[in-house]
């Protein structure tokens, strides 16, 4: 009768019941108030620092800009713009436009496996960024004059998160978010 509930043990080891089986599992040790604290702060300040970049993100892209109406126009060919932006006269403002659009990406990479840690991981932090920049990009040509969407610029963006992950995000995002070590669990 015991086979059939699948309830046997194996040698040398007593059944426990379901319940108390499930609760060892997933039992945590306790973590002390000074780690959580240090845990908590550093997620607040993540979070301080990713409102702070989303109010710079929406003021240097959903604000009309004087300086790029000659390049405005709506590009969903990747690279035409990267072309645009090289074969400009002045060197510095195509350093401007694709260094700029790079380093707009690089907070997101770093800020968001801290504020969110189920989104660590490159290709999560790469389709999360490309998916919130797509959405700046749409709002961008649909409500802003002088703006338009750009599909280089979301290639950039993501790119910069990209940098931001992998330079520093991951890390930190693995210090605050530290799991307990496989010896402490077992």
């Amino acid at each position: 009768m015991r086979a059939r509930l699948g309830l046997t043990s194996k040698p040398g080891r007593t059944a426990k019941s379901g319940r108390a089986a499930a609760s060892e599992r997933t039992a945590r040790p306790r973590q002390s108030p000074l780690r959580f604290l240090a845990r908590l702060l550093a997620m607040l300040c993540a979070f301080a620092f990713m409102v702070a970049f989303a109010v710079v993100l929406a003021k240097l892209t959903l604000q009309p800009s004087p300086a790029s109406e000659a390049l405005t126009h709506t590009n969903l060919q990747p690279g035409s713009s990267l072309r645009a932006y090289l074969d400009q006269p002045e060197l510095r403002d195509a350093v401007k436009q694709i260094g700029g659009n790079i380093l707009l990406g690089v907070p997101f990479g770093i800020l968001v496996p801290v504020v969110a840690p189920r989104t660590r991981g490159v290709l999560r932090v790469l389709l999360l960024t490309a998916t919130v920049m797509l959405l700046v990009e749409f709002a961008q040509g649909a409500l802003v004059t002088g703006r338009a969407f750009d599909i280089d610029d979301v290639i950039l963006n993501t790119t910069g998160a990209l940098i931001g992950y992998l330079l520093l995000g991951r890390r930190l995002s693995r210090v605050v978010h530290a799991r307990e070590s496989r010896t402490a669990k077992a």
